[in-house]
């Protein structure tokens, strides 16, 4: 560095404007030894200059006794001008053993001019020593400073960072166990689907089934409208179902989209933490720095740190929403599945409860109708009995007839006066009148009693065909539809467990 320039930390230095006021440091002298103190009683004789500084004679020309020629026993006859003479004022003798140039006055001056030079490049060397000490100490303390304050934000970045990390991985963990218990949910929602197919299945089949019914078995009675209320509740919770699971699979998708936004802030707040925790454990005695001359630009898509915050807090706050999002929908799929199960058992309580009492209404009029069987079986019988007596009776009248008609034709040949109208023959004609009308009464009655048999006969054939039908209705009912809704699944089946 140039004396004449100035170094910023060199102000205080007590010599820095005055250069001059350094005198030449003497050889012989030791720069940190005290000068003597004079005594002012007797004056101090100055001490004689160095044989090889000026001495006063210089100033004073000197007496020339003469001239070197080129004879002598010093010369050789040959003289070598040189331009040399014209500066230094002595004209070089040259011989064969030795050259001469200078006087011993410019010797003298010459070696002062030296020891001047040296004493004021040693002024300047210390006053660049002690300026550039001080700029050094300064320079440290300032490095030092500004390494240890920026170490301090540094660290309080890295402390602010692992809070947002360590809030992160907990809303991680939160979410990812929503996304467990929602997918459990879309499997008990499924499992509740598939086991729905089952009550849809029984239904249609009661109903396919009762429709077997023949005749006056036919009706609409109220396990009909039961099963048909039932395939008309499972067709609702079916249509429920679905739409639910719509709804759960779109919420998974968003859950998981939430779950991929925090990952990636997580993982970039979780490389620049290890960038600051590297950044914090750096000293200067670190073997992996370098120089990265790009390193002091701001880049065009760096973040404010108002924007990196808001950018966090609105990552954790949608996913917090989603999350909360998430757990009400669960727990109205939570309420639809056991509501739907309720009702599907009630609904199912209430079409076996009916079966039932139609099955045990339907057996009750078939025993009373097999009952009715019997009698008019038993009717038909006796009446059977009758006919078969009433037509022989009728048969036995016909030998009294004959009897009687006989006799009537016999005394019809009695002669001229003998056959007369007397009382045997008003008699006999009687009881020929009195048979016939037994005979009418017996017919009559034969014709009732086969107009009874024919009306036995059919109300028997007419029994028969109810108890057939109702044999085949109990069949459909018990043998059938009960059995098929024994396997109808249970509530906690119905919730998807």
């Amino acid at each position: 560095m140039s004396a004449n320039v100035k170094h910023p930390c060199c102000t205080t230095c007590p010599t820095a404007n005055n250069p001059e006021s350094q005198s030449p440091v003497s050889p012989e002298l030791d720069p940190n030894s005290q000068p003597p103190v004079p005594n002012p009683l007797r004056p101090v004789p100055s001490p004689p200059a160095p044989c090889y500084l000026p001495q006063p004679e210089d100033a004073i020309p000197s007496i020339q006794e003469g001239q070197m020629g080129p004879i002598g026993p010093w010369a050789t006859g040959r003289v070598d001008w040189s331009p040399l003479a014209g500066l230094t004022g002595t004209r070089p003798v040259v011989d064969k053993y030795s050259i001469a140039r200078y006087s011993e006055g410019e010797w003298r001056k010459h070696n002062k001019d030296v020891l001047e030079m040296s004493a004021k490049e040693q002024h300047k060397m210390n006053l660049v020593d002690w300026n550039g000490r001080q700029c050094l100490q300064q320079t440290s303390a300032d490095v030092d400073k500004n390494q240890e304050d920026n170490t301090k934000r540094l660290r309080q970045r890295e402390q602010e960072l692992f809070r947002w990390k360590c809030e992160l991985e907990a809303e991680i963990e939160a979410i990812s166990e929503e996304i467990t218990l929602t997918e459990e949910q879309r499997f008990r929602l499924k499992q509740a689907s598939r086991v729905l197919q089952m009550p849809e299945s029984i239904s249609g089949e009661c109903l396919e089934r009762r429709t077997g019914r023949l005749d006056t078995e036919l009706v609409r009675d109220e396990v009909e409208v039961e099963l048909i209320k039932e395939l008309a509740l499972t067709a609702e919770i079916r249509e429920t179902f679905t739409r639910t699971l719509k709804d759960i699979e779109a919420q998974l998708l968003e859950d998981k989209t939430a779950k991929q936004r925090l990952e990636y802030d997580w993982s970039d707040k979780t490389v620049a933490h290890e960038i600051e925790a590297l950044n914090i454990s750096l000293t200067n005695t670190s073997n992996t720095m370098l120089f990265k001359p790009g390193a002091v630009i701001f880049p065009e898509d760096q973040s404010t740190p108002e924007y990196w915050t808001h950018f966090t807090e609105e990552t954790l706050s949608e996913a917090k929403a989603t999350r909360q999002r998430s757990e009400r929908l669960r727990a109205t799929l939570d309420a639809i599945l056991i509501n739907a199960a309720r009702d599907l058992r009630s609904q199912a309580d209430r079409v076996e409860l009916a079966l039932s009492r139609r099955v045990a209404c339907v057996e009750e009029i078939l025993q009373k109708l097999e009952l009715e069987l019997k009698k008019i079986l038993r009717d038909l019988a006796d009446v059977e009995i009758l006919v078969i007596d009433l037509q022989s009776a009728i048969r036995r009248m016909d030998l009294p007839m004959k009897k009687a008609q006989t006799r009537l034709d016999n005394r019809l040949g009695r002669p001229r006066v003998e056959n007369c109208r007397d009382a045997p023959h008003i008699g006999i004609i009687e009881e020929v009148k009195f048979i016939k009308e037994n005979i009418a009464a017996l017919q009559a009655q034969l014709k009732q009693a086969q107009e009874s048999q024919a009306h036995l006969i059919t109300a028997r054939n007419d029994i028969e065909r109810e108890i057939m039908l109702k044999r085949q209705t109990v069949e459909i009912d018990k043998g059938r539809t009960q059995w098929i809704r024994s396997h109808y699944p249970s509530a906690t089946a119905l919730s998807g467990y």
